[in-house]
């Protein structure tokens, strides 16, 4: 094993996976293709070109505008992929604070990627058991020479660290270097002593039979019985050497590094106990972490994560007014292009009721709300009439030709009570027709694009019933309902000079059969529309025609839309919807009487 391999804590090779020439795991493809991705509020799922590479996940807007950079990245390490569990073709990216939601074509496309994603994040590594085995516990060998951290010998008695130890094993191996070269001088020279005495032994082989001793040069007899070791010692030994001083030293030198290498294995046993204890420590926090991420993922199922496409609006919105503004008006242009391919149809189906005679309009009859619609025609006709000057604070907000509408500022409780009062002059109708068209529910989806659907509750006389009706929702404002008592009645006039008068009135009730709900907010409405009959003389003996009247209409409204929605919202939309609604109603009418008889 080589000095800069580092041991593995599991002391098994069966734990790594397998992998390429470039350490990614095999199998790991890079994908890319089209998918679908929620922008924001306004704009909703756009088609994106997504790429998947390096363990990133990056998108552009076309694949054309690759060359020119991604407009948006994602890190997958930390990445939590969550299938949606209703949409089989969605899946939700969450990092962090950011959240990607993407849609694929089809279920099998949306699996696909979902596996290609888990597989970029597995050779990450990150949070994975396999990269705990991979990294390993224990020091590389060529970590324990360069130095130790301070909390890593923290845990050990002073002075008896794994550092220490190791620079005096050091120490012990330079001394133990020079001990074996000293020795193997030693050695070298008993070798030539050694074989300088065989050819002294020749020798005295051959002179044995004169019985006489034989002797060294330097006087030292080697067959002296009575010689001491000392002197053999001295004569085998090369000048200057202390064998048995080198020896003792040799011994005690092994001996110490014996003794360092025994206590290195213990300092590593104990280091290797207290980083484990560490690692289970680390783990049981990662698996309590774990633990309270999913019950906070799962309590965040339930709501939607801010600006998403499941996003839940109410009183406690995070969403400013800026953005709840532009959210509506794009959802207010979205229905205007609906109502506009849609109304070359309505124009083609032509729809006729009979037209009670005008005395059935002249009484309020004896329903039981009969005193209260007395009551609402008679304030309207006192109060909605008079004129916008004087102390009333009428503001004007939008002139268009003959068409004014004015408001006066009112909250209550934080809620914009605004009351909107609009007059506007339309040629070539009467006010019998015009309120004939606004009261009769048959013509009713013809001209409000804004109703989802109604349906009378109960029809109180010929000339009132009770009306129940939902608007169309305009994210990210609450649907709204309305339950209302719709009046339809012609003043009579107090002299001959007075203009034919008409008016519906619509005032909210309540009612058993059309209880409130927890789907729709319940809405408060007090309505008026006056509708005065102005009539040219002809000229000559010619005939009254269309050319020669025109309606003079007085529009108040009162409305409270309950639920929450900011003051700005409110009367930018109604500043907006108001004239526009004006504007399409009497159009309407207009189309609906050209070339029929005059109903006066």
């Amino acid at each position: 094993m080589s000095d800069n391999q580092s041991w593995n804590s599991s002391g098994s090779e069966e734990d790594v996976e397998p992998r390429d020439e470039s350490g990614h795991l095999i199998g790991i493809v890079d994908l890319s293709g089209v998918l679908s991705k929620w922008t924001n509020y306004i704009h909703g799922w756009q088609d994106r070109w997504v790429v998947l590479k390096n363990n990133t996940l990056s998108y552009y807007k076309s694949q054309d505008e690759t060359e020119y950079g991604c407009r948006g990245s994602l890190c997958l390490s930390k990445a939590v992929i969550t299938p949606h569990e209703f949409d089989e073709c969605r899946l939700d990216i969450t990092v962090n604070d950011s959240v990607w939601y993407l849609r694929a074509a089809d279920p099998e496309h949306r699996h696909q990627w979902i596996d290609s994603i888990e597989l970029h994040r597995a050779d990450s590594g990150y949070g994975s058991e396999s990269s705990l085995r991979r990294h390993g516990s224990m020091l590389s060998l060529t970590s324990a020479t360069s130095g130790f951290s301070a909390t890593s010998t923290s845990s050990f008695k002073k002075g008896h660290s794994l550092k220490e130890k190791l620079a005096e094993m050091e120490t012990f191996r330079d001394i133990l270097c020079r001990q074996v070269d000293t020795l193997q001088k030693y050695f070298d020279g008993c070798s030539d002593a050694v074989s300088k005495d065989e050819l002294q032994r020749d020798k005295i082989v051959e002179d044995d039979e004169d019985d006489f001793p034989n002797t060294r040069t330097d006087g030292e007899f080697l067959h002296n019985n009575n010689g001491s070791k000392e002197k053999l010692f001295q004569a085998l030994s090369p000048k200057g050497i202390d064998f048995k001083g080198e020896a003792i030293t040799f011994k005690a030198t092994t001996a110490g590094i014996l003794a360092t290498l025994s206590h290195c294995i213990d300092l590593m046993v104990k280091r290797e106990d207290s980083w484990q204890k560490r690692l289970d420590k680390e783990m049981e926090k990662r698996r309590r972490i774990e633990e309270g991420y999913k019950s906070a993922l799962n309590e965040l199922k339930t709501k939607s994560h801010f600006g998403g496409p499941d996003y839940e609006e109410g009183p406690n919105s995070l969403i400013n007014e800026d953005e709840f503004f532009d959210a509506v008006e794009a959802a207010l242009d979205r229905q205007d292009k609906i109502e506009e391919q849609s109304h070359t149809e309505k124009t083609r189906m032509q729809r006729s009721s009979p037209v009670p005679p005008g005395d059935v309009y002249s009484t309020t009859g004896t329903h039981r709300f009969a005193n209260k619609v007395e009551e609402m025609v008679q304030n309207h006709m006192t109060y909605s009439l008079q004129d916008v000057g004087g102390d009333a604070n009428w503001q004007l907000v939008v002139e268009e030709g003959e068409m004014k509408v004015y408001r006066r500022e009112v909250e209550e409780n934080g809620i914009v009570l605004d009351p909107l009062k609009a007059t506007h002059s339309v040629k070539g109708v009467t006010g019998h027709e015009v309120c004939h068209y606004f009261w009769d529910t048959a013509y009713r989806n013809d001209w409000e694009t804004t109703i989802e659907n109604f349906n009378v509750v109960e029809n109180l006389s010929e000339n009132a019933a009770i009306v129940y009706q939902t608007h169309k929702r305009v994210w990210p404002a609450s649907q709204r309902d309305v339950l209302y008592l719709s009046a339809m009645r012609k003043i009579m006039a107090n002299n001959e000079n007075d203009p034919d008068t008409w008016l519906v009135c619509n005032f909210s009730v309540d009612h058993d059969d059309a209880q409130p709900s927890n789907k729709c907010v319940r809405a408060k409405i007090n309505i008026g529309m006056i509708c005065q009959t102005l009539v040219s003389p002809p000229e000559g003996d010619k005939e009254i025609s269309r050319d020669n009247i025109m309606c003079k209409i007085t529009y108040v409204a009162n409305v409270n839309p309950g639920g929450w929605a900011p003051a700005s919202v409110l009367r930018a939309v109604a500043k907006r919807e108001y004239p526009k609604f004006l504007k399409r109603f009497t159009s309407y009418v207009q189309e609906k009487t050209a070339g029929k008889p005059i109903l006066f």
